[in-house]
C-alpha cells in the first residue's frame, strides 16, 4: 500500500519591512497631495499673543491692590527677596579677604588642605577677573536659591521614599519640571513674581528642588530593611527610626542632591539674568547680544570655577566617615586661615584693587577674530554642509507639511515606538501647540532639535562603545566628561559663538557639546552591564569583534541606549531653546523677545508653552521606549 505526502502549501508571509515601507510610501504620497496647504504660519499679531499681553499689563497696575498679590504671592516675594538680601548682604560684610578665608576654611574642613588651596585659588580669582561684585552677587543667589529648595526638596524627599503613594504622586510633577526647557520658567514668574532677584531666586529653586527631591528618596529607599525592621523591634517610634536610622545611612547619597541642587541652580542663575536677576549672567547676557567672546568669557571662567569649588567641597564632604570627628589637624589651620582673612578685613580697601585684576577681553576678541580669519573655510564649510543637507530640507518638510499630517506621522511613531498612552499624549502636545498659535516656529525648532539631537547620538554612541570596550581611554575621558557636566549650559554658547558666528548652527553645536557627556555615560554603562558570561560565551562561539558588539552588547543594552536618547532630546531641547540667544530663532528667539519687549511679552509666554509641549511630547516617546519589550523573532521551520 503506497503512501502519498500531503503538503498543505505555507500562509504567505509578508517581509517585516514591508508594513513600514507602506505606511512611509503612503504619508510620502499624502504629503505631495496635500504640500502647502494646513501649515499655520505664525503671527506674531495673533489674538491670543496680545491678549496675554495685555493680562501683563493689567497684572502689573494690579499688582498692589489684587487679593492674590496683596495677601500671598507679594509675601513670597519678599521673603525670598529677604533671604537673598540676607546672603548677600552677610558675604559683603565679611570683604573679600573675610570670604576668601572663609571659604578656604570650609574648604580646609571639608576636605583637606588641597580643596582649601583650590578654594582660596578659586575664589580670589573672582577679583583677578574683574568680578568680584557680580561673584558675590552670584554666590548669594546660589546660596538662597539652594537653602529654599532643600528646605523644600529634602522633606518632600523623605516623604516619597517613604510612601510609595506620595512618589507615584510626585514623580509626574517632578518629570514635568525637569523636562521644561529652562527659559519656560521665565515668563510665569514675570508674571505673577515681576522681576529682579527674588524672580530670580524663585526660578533657580524650581530648576534645583526636582533632583533634590528624586535623589534624596531614592537614599531613603536604599536604606536596608533589615536596619529599619531592628529598630522597629527595639521599640524606635516613627521619628526615631527616621533621625536614627533612615538619615544617618542615608547621608552620602543625600549629600549627591545637595551637591546637584547647587550644580542645577549655578545653571540657572545665568539664565535668571534675562528676568534682571543679578550676578554674572549679566555680563554672558551683554557679550551675547554684542556678539563678543571677550566680556563672555571671563565671567563664563568665573561660573566654572565657582562650580568646580563647590563641588570638590561637597564632593570631599560626602566621602568622609560620618562618625569621624574633625580634629585639630584639620580645626586649628581652618580656624587660622578664617581669623586671618577676618582680620585683614579692616585694614584693605573694600573693593578689589583695580591694580590686581587682569583685563584679556581686547585679546581675546582679537583671538576670536584670528580664528574666524583662519578657519573660516573649515566651519564655514562645516556650517553650509549641514544646513543645506539637513537643517533646510527637513525645516522645509516640516513647514510645507499640513499640521494634521504631522500630528499623524507622530501618533503613528508614537504608537509603534512606545504604545497607546504616550502616542496619545504626543497628538495631545501637537494639537495643542497648533491650537496655540505658534506651529511653524514650533516645527522650525523642532528641525534644530532633530539634527542636534542626531549629532548627538552618533558622537555620543561612538564614544560610548569606545569607552566601554577600553578602560584605557575610559579613564582619560571620564575627567573629562566630569569637567563638562560641571560646567553651565551657558558656557557652552562661548566656542560655539567663537567657531560659527550668530547662526542656528551655533545653537546646535553648542547643544551637542552640551548634550553628549550624560549620552556617552549612559551609553558606556549599559554595554559595561551586559553579563560577563554572555559576552565569553558569544567569543566561544566564535563572534568577532564586530558580531559581539552588533549581535550581543548593543541589543543587550537597548534600555540604557534608549535612556541615553531620552536625556539627549531633553538636554538638546533645553540648549537649542537657549540657542535664540545666538540665532538659532524660532522659539528661543521668541521667549528672548517676549522679555526684552513688553509689547511681544504674550508670543514669549505662549512659545515658553509650546517649548514645554514640544519636550513633554519627545520624552514621552523615548521614554515609553525602554519600557517596551523587545519585539522576538518568530521561528520557521
Amino acid at each position: 500500500m503506497s503512501t502519498t505526502a500531503v503538503t498543505t502549501p505555507s500562509r504567505l508571509r509578508v517581509p517585516r519591512w514591508a508594513v513600514p515601507a507602506g505606511i512611509a510610501v503612503l504619508f510620502a504620497v499624502a504629503y505631495l497631495v496635500f504640500r502647502g496647504t494646513g501649515t499655520l504660519p505664525h503671527d506674531k499679531s495673533a489674538p491670543q499673543f496680545l491678549a496675554l499681553t495685555d493680562l501683563r499689563e493689567w497684572i502689573d497696575d494690579h499688582r498692589n491692590s489684587n487679593p492674590l498679590f496683596l495677601y500671598f504671592l507679594n509675601y513670597i516675594r519678599i521673603f525670598v527677596g529677604s533671604v537673598y538680601t540676607a546672603f548677600q548682604v552677610g558675604l559683603y560684610a565679611l570683604g573679600w579677604p573675610g570670604l576668601i578665608g572663609v571659604m578656604g576654611a570650609l574648604a580646609w574642613l571639608a576636605g583637606g588642605w588641597r580643596i582649601a588651596l583650590l578654594a582660596l585659588a578659586g575664589v580670589g580669582s573672582f577679583g583677578v577677573l574683574g568680578l568680584w561684585q557680580s561673584s558675590v552677587d552670584t554666590l548669594a543667589l546660589v546660596a538662597a536659591s539652594v537653602l529654599l529648595s532643600l528646605a523644600i526638596g529634602i522633606p518632600l524627599g523623605v516623604w516619597a521614599g517613604l510612601s510609595p503613594r506620595v512618589r507615584r504622586a510626585i514623580m509626574p510633577v517632578l518629570d514635568v519640571m525637569q523636562i521644561m526647557p529652562t527659559f519656560a520658567y521665565l515668563a510665569p514668574l514675570v508674571l505673577f513674581f515681576h522681576i529682579g532677584a527674588p524672580a530670580g531666586a524663585i526660578a533657580t529653586m524650581i530648576y534645583s528642588i526636582p533632583p533634590a527631591i528624586r535623589i534624596t528618596a531614592l537614599a531613603i529607599e536604599q536604606v536596608s530593611p533589615t536596619a529599619v525592621e531592628a529598630s522597629s523591634s527595639l521599640g524606635a517610634t516613627g521619628r526615631q527610626t527616621l533621625f536614627k536610622v533612615y538619615l544617618p545611612l542615608a547621608r552620602s547619597t543625600m549629600a549627591l542632591a545637595v551637591n546637584q541642587t547647587i550644580m542645577m541652580a549655578l545653571s540657572m542663575v545665568v539664565i535668571a539674568n534675562l528676568i534682571s536677576a543679578p550676578g554674572l549672567g549679566g555680563d554672558i547676557i551683554r557679550g551675547l547680544s554684542r556678539a563678543q567672546v571677550g566680556i563672555m568669557l571671563p565671567a563664563g571662567i568665573a561660573i566654572v570655577i565657582m562650580a568646580v569649588v563647590l563641588d570638590r567641597m561637597l564632593v570631599a564632604l560626602a566621602r568622609k566617615n560620618p562618625h569621624h570627628r574633625i580634629g585639630g589637624a584639620r580645626l586649628i589651620p581652618a580656624a587660622v586661615l578664617a581669623a586671618a582673612g577676618l582680620a585683614l578685613t579692616p585694614l584693605l580697601p573694600a573693593e578689589w584693587p583695580e591694580g590686581w585684576t587682569v583685563n584679556f577681553v581686547v585679546q581675546v576678541n582679537d583671538a576670536v577674530h584670528w580664528a574666524e580669519t583662519s578657519w573660516y573655510g573649515v566651519t564655514t564649510f562645516v556650517k553650509d554642509v549641514t544646513t543645506s543637507l539637513l537643517l533646510n530640507p527637513l525645516e522645509d518638510l516640516l513647514t510645507s507639511a499640513p499640521w494634521w499630517l504631522i500630528a499623524a506621522a507622530a501618533l503613528l511613531l508614537a504608537w509603534c515606538v512606545s504604545g497607546v498612552r504616550p502616542a496619545l499624549t504626543a497628538l495631545g502636545c501637537l494639537l495643542a501647540i497648533a491650537l496655540l498659535g505658534i506651529w511653524e516656529h514650533a516645527m522650525q525648532t523642532l528641525t534644530t532639535v532633530a539634527v542636534a539631537v542626531l549629532v548627538t547620538l552618533v558622537i555620543g554612541l561612538l564614544l560610548g562603545v569606545a569607552a566601554a570596550r577600553s578602560s584605557r581611554y575610559s579613564a582619560v575621558q571620564r575627567p573629562i566628561l566630569d569637567a563638562a557636566q560641571t560646567m553651565p549650559a551657558f558656557v557652552y554658547l562661548l566656542p560655539a559663538l567663537a567657531l560659527f558666528e550668530t547662526t542656528r548652527f551655533t545653537a546646535i553645536f553648542a547643544s551637542v557639546i552640551y548634550a553628549v557627556p550624560p549620552v556617552v555615560r549612559l551609553v558606556e554603562d549599559g554595554i559595561r552591564a551586559v553579563p560577563a558570561t554572555v559576552v565569553e560565551a558569544a567569543a566561544a562561539a566564535g563572534s568577532t569583534s564586530g558580531q559581539l558588539l552588533w549581535k550581543v552588547q548593543l541589543p543587550m543594552a537597548r534600555r540604557a541606549i534608549l535612556l541615553a536618547a531620552n536625556q539627549g532630546i531633553v538636554m538638546t531641547l533645553a540648549m537649542v531653546v537657549v540657542g535664540g540667544l545666538v540665532g538659532a530663532g524660532a522659539l528661543g528667539y521668541d521667549v528672548v523677545v517676549g522679555f526684552s519687549q513688553r509689547t511681544d511679552f504674550g508670543m514669549g509666554f505662549v512659545a515658553g508653552i509650546a517649548t514645554v509641549l514640544l519636550g513633554v511630547m519627545l520624552d514621552r516617546i523615548t521614554q515609553g521606549a525602554d519600557r517596551r519589550p523587545s519585539p522576538q523573532r518568530r521561528k520557521t521551520t
